[in-house]
């Protein structure tokens, strides 16, 4: 479960980002990218408790385009006005804590990552490459890096989930971000920091290549140089793949924050709420047969899944 940290959408491409040393990181830098994750948390956490599966308001009637009559769930800010009233304003920023330094740990080691790259690629000399073999090896460079930055901040993120997983059950028991590091070393011990971990790596590499491969693709041989809009065509190219490769990933996403909450102690985790998933395997076949592996990839317009739609009468 796009967050901004759980999403694959928002995992740069390759190229795309100024390489960064750890000198450029100032506070100025990191304060920045404290209050993007803060006015963006509303969203993660509303996505979260979709993806777990907390459905609190009832479906409403809605028409498709050609007339016919399906059941809609709450969109996001039917969704945050529950939580509004529930928890008041402040609710919804339920869980901001390990984001915010997962945010400024995930900056500090990309940028060390990238000078250690930048040092050694200083150091070879290469032969000339093709277009498509100098794509490859940024990609391979930055996938290298974006998994080490995922093993970096999983532990907060794992954290962050389970604090905004208790808004199902009511639950206190990740109230801050000691509490939950005492929790989970004191009843899972230090794998537990890293529950959901592969599918969550699997996604963004996955959303990597993809994302790359194709904007490299539609820019080599979609985009004629004759067109006149061709320099701008292919400088949104990467952004909208990214769009669409994003929903390609979703379950993985949907996926690793599941496992996050399995069997932690929440009810959002356990029987009747959730089933207890063996791995992440077995949770990726549930979610499937159930016909909800793509839970939480939108906001608006979410159809009540097919297996448990009631028949609407006229």
């Amino acid at each position: 479960m796009m967050e901004a940290e759980n999403s694959p959408g928002l995992v740069v491409a390759a190229g795309q980002e100024a390489t960064a040393t750890p000198e450029d990181v100032e506070p100025p830098v990191l304060l920045l990218g404290a209050a993007v994750t803060a006015a963006l948390h509303p969203l993660i956490y509303v996505k979260l408790l979709i993806q777990v599966g907390h459905e609190p308001l009832p479906p409403i009637v809605g028409t498709t385009m050609f007339g016919r009559k399906v059941l809609y769930l709450p969109g996001f800010f039917s969704y945050a006005q529950y939580i509004i009233k529930v928890d008041g304003k402040m609710g919804l920023f339920r869980g901001l804590s390990p984001r915010i330094v997962s945010s400024a740990v995930s900056t500090v080691v990309r940028s060390k990552a990238k000078k250690v790259a930048l040092l050694t690629n200083v150091e070879k000399i290469e032969a000339p490459q093709s277009s498509l073999g100098k794509v490859v090896k940024e990609t391979t460079h930055e996938m290298i890096i974006q998994c080490v930055t995922r093993v970096a901040i999983h532990p907060f993120h794992v954290m962050s989930v389970r604090c905004m997983a208790q808004f199902v059950g009511r639950e206190v028991k990740y109230s801050g971000l000691f509490t939950c590091i005492r929790s989970i070393l004191k009843e899972e011990g230090f794998t537990g920091f890293f529950t959901g971990l592969i599918p969550h790596v699997l996604g963004e590499v996955l959303f990597l290549w993809c994302c790359n491969l194709l904007s490299h693709f539609i820019n080599t041989y979609a985009v004629d140089d004759s067109f006149s809009q061709a320099p701008a065509v292919r400088s949104y190219s990467k952004f909208v793949m990214g769009i669409a490769v994003t929903v390609l990933t979703s379950p993985f996403m949907l996926v690793a924050d599941v496992m996050a909450v399995n069997n932690c102690g929440l009810a959002a985790g356990l029987p009747p709420h959730s089933p207890i998933f063996k791995s992440w395997m077995h949770c990726w076949n549930h979610l499937r047969h159930k016909g909800q592996i793509f839970r939480g990839s939108s906001f608006f317009f979410r159809r009540v899944p097919v297996t448990s739609m009631p028949i609407i009468k006229d």
